[in-house]
Formats: C-alpha cells, sequence, structure tokens
C-alpha cells in the first residue's frame, strides 16, 4: 500500500501532493511499469482522505501518461524513463516540505525522543537568562564559547567521566559537522586521516571537503585495529572508543592503550575521540574516556547535545589538549562562535543546575524500557526464532543478527517494497573491508510500537 505524509503538504491542495509524490516515485522507479495501484477507495483509506482526492491525483497522473486505466481491473504505471539520480522535488514558497515516504516501520532513522524535553524547566532557565544577562546577551560572544557554559561543561565532564580539564580547553560549536572542520584546520590539511569502517561516512566527506586525504581503517571486536593505522601512513585517526557506529563495539583498555603508544611515536599524530552518546550507556558504568588516559597531550575530544537534548539545538562541544588549545586561540581565534549566547547561557544553567544529568537519568530509564519493548516484540514475532540481537547495552541502536539466505541489497530492497526501512551492517562499509552479512543496524529510539508487530510480520514474511 502506498503511505504518504500528506500533512506536510502545506498550502498544496491534497490531490495536487498526492499526485507529486506518485510521479516521484515513478520516476524513481520505487513503482514499477506494470504494477497496479491500490484502488481509489483502498487509499483514500490508507490515508484518511476523501476518495475525490484520490480519483483526482490518478486523473492528473493519467492524463500526463504516468499511469492507465484498466475497465474492471485498475490503474497501472505505465514505462517512463527512470531517473534514480534526480532530485527530491522541492516545494514552492508556503508549499510544504518535499514528498517524503512515510515507512510502516523505519530502522535506519535515529530520532531523539522530543515529548521527553523538560521544556518547562528550559522555558523558566531561559526567562531568567534574558531577565539577569541581558547585557551579556548584547556582547560579542568570545570565539570558544560563552565562559559560564565552558564552566559548566568542565564540571560536569569531571563529575560525568572523570574528565580533569579547563573552561579555556573547550570550544563550543554550532554540531560537530562544523568542529570537524575547525579540527581539520587546527591539525593541517596536509595530514592523512584515518576513520572506521564500516562506520559513519559523513566524518569522511568533512575531511575530504576541506582538503584532506582519508584512509578508511578496519574494526574488529576491539575497535579500529592499530596495525592498519600503520600500515596506511594516516597521522589523525578518528574513532568512538565508547560505542562504535554502527557495530556497537566498546574498545577495551588494551587497544586504547596501543593507541595511545601509536600516537606517542610521532609529533604529528593525534587521535580524534568522538564520544557521541556516551550518556546511554544502559548498564553498567560510562567508559572512561580515551583523553582520560592520554597524558601526553595527543587526543581531541568531542561531544554533542543533540542525542542527548535534540538535534535541533545545534550545540557541540570539542576539549583540545592544553597545546592545542592555545594553539587553536592563536590560528583560529578570529572565528566568531556559531552558538546564541542566550543558548548558551541557558544550556550552562541547565547543566550546573543539575537539570542536565536529571534529564540524561530519566531518558536512560525511558530508553532502556523501549529497547526492552522492541526486543520483546522481536522475541514474540516470527522473527524470534530466525534473529538474535547484539550489542544492546549501550546507544540508542543495536544489531539484528537474521537466519535468512537472502544477500544485504536483496532484503533492504525486499524490505523497502514492503514499506519497513532496513539498514545493513555492509551499507556502512566505505572501504575494502568485509563484516558480517545479515546483521541490521536497529535504531530503536524512534520506532512505534503499535507498528512494530505488524512490520514485523512482514519482514519475518519477505525472508
Amino acid at each position: 500500500m502506498l503511505t504518504y505524509v500528506l500533512s506536510r503538504r502545506g498550502s498544496l491542495p491534497a490531490y495536487d501532493y498526492l499526485y507529486r509524490c506518485i510521479r516521484r516515485d515513478i520516476l524513481a522507479g520505487r513503482l514499477k511499469t506494470g504494477e497496479k495501484l491500490p484502488s481509489k477507495r483502498a487509499l483514500a483509506g490508507e490515508l484518511g482522505v476523501c476518495v475525490a482526492t484520490v480519483e483526482n491525483a490518478y486523473a492528473q497522473l493519467a492524463a500526463e501518461g504516468y499511469i492507465r486505466t484498466k475497465e474492471r481491473s485498475g490503474y497501472f504505471v505505465l514505462p517512463v524513463m527512470e531517473q534514480r539520480n534526480a532530485p527530491a522535488e522541492q516545494p514552492r514558497q508556503g508549499e510544504g516540505e518535499p514528498c517524503e515516504r512515510a515507512w510502516l516501520l523505519d530502522f535506519k532513522a535515529n530520532h531523539v525522543e522530543q515529548g521527553k524535553f523538560p521544556f518547562t524547566v528550559w522555558a523558566r532557565l531561559m526567562r531568567q537568562v534574558l531577565s539577569e544577562e541581558d547585557k551579556e546577551l548584547l556582547r560579542p560572544c568570545p570565539p570558544g564559547g560563552v565562559y559560564a557554559l565552558r564552566t559548566a561543561l568542565a564540571d560536569y565532564l569531571y563529575r560525568a567521566r572523570g574528565l580533569s580539564v579547563l573552561p579555556e580547553q573547550i570550544v563550543v560549536g554550532a554540531g560537530t559537522e562544523y568542529l570537524y572542520t575547525l579540527m581539520v584546520q587546527l591539525l593541517g590539511r596536509e595530514k592523512i586521516y584515518g576513520v572506521e569502517d564500516p562506520g559513519y561516512d559523513k566524518v569522511a566527506r568533512i575531511y575530504r571537503a576541506n582538503g584532506a586525504q582519508v584512509r578508511y581503517l578496519g574494526v574488529d571486536g576491539g575497535g579500529m585495529v592499530c596495525a592498519e593505522a600503520e600500515e596506511s601512513g594516516a597521522e589523525v585517526l578518528h574513532l568512538s572508543p565508547g560505542h562504535h557506529f554502527p557495530t556497537g563495539v566498546v574498545m577495551p583498555v588494551g587497544r586504547r592503550q596501543e593507541l595511545l603508544r601509536w600516537a606517542e611515536e610521532d609529533g604529528g599524530r593525534a587521535i580524534i575521540e568522538d564520544d557521541y552518546d556516551s550518556e546511554f550507556r544502559l548498564s553498567g558504568r560510562p567508559i572512561p574516556t580515551l583523553q582520560g588516559l592520554d597524558h601526553t597531550g595527543r587526543v581531541l575530544y568531542v561531544n554533542t547535545f543533540s542525542k542527548t537534548l535534540s538535534p535541533a539545538f545545534r550545540i557541540s562541544y570539542m576539549v583540545l589538549p592544553p597545546a592545542l588549545a592555545e594553539r587553536y586561540r592563536d590560528k583560529l581565534g578570529f572565528y566568531a562562535c556559531t552558538v546564541s549566547s542566550l543558548e548558551q547561557y541557558t544550556l550552562a544553567r541547565f547543566i550546573s543546575g543539575g537539570y542536565f544529568e536529571r534529564h540524561i537519568s530519566r531518558m536512560k530509564t525511558f530508553y532502556r524500557a523501549k529497547r526492552d519493548a522492541v526486543a520483546a516484540a522481536i522475541e514474540e514475532s516470527p522473527l524470534g526464532g530466525r534473529s538474535q540481537i547484539l550489542a544492546a547495552d549501550a546507544g540508542l541502536h543495536f544489531l539484528l543478527e537474521l537466519d535468512t539466505d537472502l544477500e544485504d541489497e536483496e532484503l533492504e530492497r525486499r524490505a523497502a517494497d514492503a514499506g519497513v526501512r532496513l539498514s545493513c551492517l555492509s551499507s556502512y562499509v566505505n572501504g575494502n573491508h568485509p563484516v558480517q552479512t545479515h546483521r541490521v543496524v536497529v535504531n530503536y529510539s524512534g520506532l512505534d510500537p503499535e507498528k512494530l508487530p505488524e512490520g514485523l510480520d512482514r519482514l519475518a514474511a519477505l525472508m
């Protein structure tokens, strides 16, 4: 059944938006030549619109030659030249968002539970800032960020992560992507950067966009393989030792020490520690940071509030070793801070008042319960005897190993046809490193519990 989010149509008439969505899927090849479309009544019921809306959309598609009607049989897709690389259709002003497919179940998207955000506390603190920091809000913000926030972050890192750092070592920026760009400028575009494979490829793309060379380095059961770092000629390593994405591997202390020795062997080497979801370790104590083990100033630590609060805030920070912090002030201190002072002062009070840690505690309880509910739903579904959950102790994702003969690409394609969006572990391989197939990366934070049973039934059926 075709499913689209008509609430995103803006000022467009419902039939026009529906027509555009179906036309897009025909041009992209998601609706194949000869494929039968749902009946007008069935699609109207699925989308919650009147039959006339679907009838008008179908009529426009037929008039333009995208579909044809066959008496007493229904509507069928006509042959057209597929435009697989065509950009998404952009709306004009007031016409809402581009057409976006609505999935019955989306394992790939990683949502933050917005309904749990403490709006009342945040609004009260923001009013206090507007009242008490009125003059400070109008002054230029220091390049590294508001000092009150950097002080609050230093205190929090000592309490929660065991890091003893000065506020002067902390740089606040609008998102980790912006901070990656600063790191390339600070460490040098001429260096070779090693990134995890499989891994989050946007990191490599950002480094390349800034003129740096990138090497993909393999990940095993202990994290990034040190021998590959040595052989690759990499001078800067970007890794996530606390919880690797997407495998979920936690790097043991022996491997951490091995990588620190690698960094110490050459004065130009450095390690970027991406601690993107360290707060959400759901069992046991938080894993100590790599920077906490570093005694020679080779590790740059970066973290974000996108997972803990909301991506909408675009607030991240990095902690630089003392020598690099001084170099940053000399070389890049001319950059203006990219986060508004109002948000920084509010966040500073949110952290120093203990609200942030209480929020994290509540969210860990919530996500632990959600993870357990998703795991129970999988176990109770037809997949229960044909799957195994792996690496579920930390972060907002885990791996689901499926017992199937389908290749990963075919599995993803068939699932998409069934309204289930999958991303297998192999989809995150960017170099030449083999990974175990039939392992699905399950981002469970945004899954709808009510749709889980049907989605899991469909996934089991296509296997």
